[in-house]
């Protein structure tokens, strides 16, 4: 069996029982789902979940929720110390609650953080036989439900149209100059108005929003990743102007770039 078959029937095997994980294994397989909630926590990187639909940024000091049943798969873009995956029996969480229905990412709690640090020598299933293992994982999965309220605004459709994926490649390779509608409809042989239609026919968004996003998310991991000081990340995202990249961060994060960049660090 494959490394991906492996993990999803040890997964599934037991829908009433805790999955434990602590392995960088899940960063190397393709796409793929199981039938338990998944919470994910990468120590010392930033990494991405992906889906069929989206890309989702994670900073540091953040965890991953993938409900049961949706397709994903994560990758790191740093080296990261420690993956930490749990895997929730879905029947635990309530019938109503978005969790059990959307993917995201959510700060992690010092509480929270400490739970997951606890358990960095726990392996595999974990049932009510083991008393006090299990009901940690139950306290830690309340304390998820108490903190997976507002997910962080920052994930980037994706798209299946090939035409438009040479596109959307494109803006990231050129994310710190300057892009325009009008200059990318050229250099693909489309009108403006036919790459406008492109864009909200097959991911459900503007031109310009999606560069937006874009360059926030370059900003993002500049501000994690490196010491460049703000004004250069402002300019290697593609902006002239100190102020307006401040503000664009400040609308979209809800934070400052340097109170970003001192929160994750």
């Amino acid at each position: 069996m494959s490394k991906l078959e492996n993990l999803i029937e040890a997964v599934n095997r037991s829908q009433e029982v805790f999955y434990v994980l602590h392995s960088k294994l899940e960063e190397t397989l393709p796409i793929h789902s199981h039938d338990k909630h998944q919470l994910c926590y990468i120590e010392g990187g930033v990494a991405f979940l992906n889906t069929p639909d989206k890309s989702y940024f994670l900073p540091a000091r953040h965890f991953l929720w993938i409900p049961a049943g949706i397709a994903h798969n994560i990758i790191s873009r740093s080296s990261a110390r420690m993956v930490y995956n749990f895997y929730f029996p879905a029947s635990l969480f309530p019938e109503d609650h978005h969790v059990r229905e959307r993917e995201g990412i959510y700060p992690v709690t010092n509480l929270l953080m400490e739970m997951i640090y606890y358990t960095a020598d726990w392996q595999g299933e974990v049932g009510p036989d083991q008393r006090s293992a299990y009901e940690f994982l139950m306290a830690l999965k309340n304390i998820v439900l108490d903190v997976a309220n507002i997910p962080l605004p920052i994930a980037l459709p994706t798209t299946r149209n090939e035409d438009l994926r040479k596109v959307l490649k494109y803006i990231h390779h050129h994310i710190n100059q300057p892009i325009s509608l009008e200059q990318v409809a050229r250099e693909f042989g489309y009108s403006s108005r036919t790459l406008s239609r492109l864009f909200h026919k097959n991911i459900d968004s503007s031109f310009l929003q999606y560069v937006k996003l874009a360059r926030i998310i370059h900003s993002m991991e500049q501000l994690l990743q490196t010491n460049l000081s703000i004004s250069d990340i402002a300019y290697n995202a593609g902006y002239n102007s100190l102020s307006a990249f401040s503000y664009t961060f400040q609308q979209i994060v809800h934070k400052s770039p340097a109170e970003f960049r001192k929160q994750n660090a």
